[in-house]
C-alpha cells in the first residue's frame, strides 16, 4: 500500500475557465489503467468552456449547486449527490450556480492512443449562462 505525496491545489487556466475554479489531483492511473479523478471547486458563477472528452467524463456532485449543459440541450441544475455522465465526444459545460460554490469529482479515462484526453473550445457566454 502507498500512500503518495498530495499535489498542490492547482488554480484552472483562463483557457479552460471562466471565474476561479481550483484543481486538486486525487487520482491518475498507472497502465493499464487510464482512469482520471479530479476534484474540481467552483467559485459562484465559475464554469468550464465548452469542452469534451474522448472517452467521456462522469461528474459526482459533492457539494453546493450548479448547471450542465450538452451542446443544443436544455440547462440542468445540479445539486449535492448528482450524477451526470457526458458520452465521448459531447460537447458540454458545467458549473457553478450564480449565488452558490459547487464541487464535483472529474472522473475521465485517457484514450489510450493519441487522441488528446479533453478538447476545449470556447469560453461559455454570458447569454448561454443561466441568470
Amino acid at each position: 500500500m502507498e500512500i503518495p505525496a498530495k499535489p498542490p491545489t492547482a488554480k484552472g487556466p483562463a483557457e479552460w475557465f471562466t471565474g476561479d475554479v481550483f484543481l486538486d489531483a486525487i487520482v491518475r492511473g498507472e497502465e493499464p489503467s487510464r482512469v482520471r479523478v479530479n476534484t474540481v471547486r467552483f467559485t459562484p458563477g465559475a464554469r468550464t468552456a465548452w469542452h469534451s472528452h474522448a472517452v467521456g467524463q462522469t461528474l459526482y456532485v459533492t457539494d453546493g449547486r450548479g448547471f450542465v449543459q450538452a451542446r443544443g440541450g436544455e440547462v440542468t441544475a445540479l445539486r449535492a449527490g448528482d450524477v451526470v455522465h457526458a458520452p465521448a465526444d459531447e460537447w458540454h459545460w458545467h458549473g457553478a450556480a450564480a449565488e452558490h460554490y459547487m464541487t464535483h469529482l472529474s472522473i475521465t479515462e485517457a484514450p489510450g492512443d493519441d487522441r488528446p484526453e479533453t478538447v476545449w473550445g470556447e469560453h461559455v457566454t454570458e447569454a448561454e449562462y443561466p441568470s
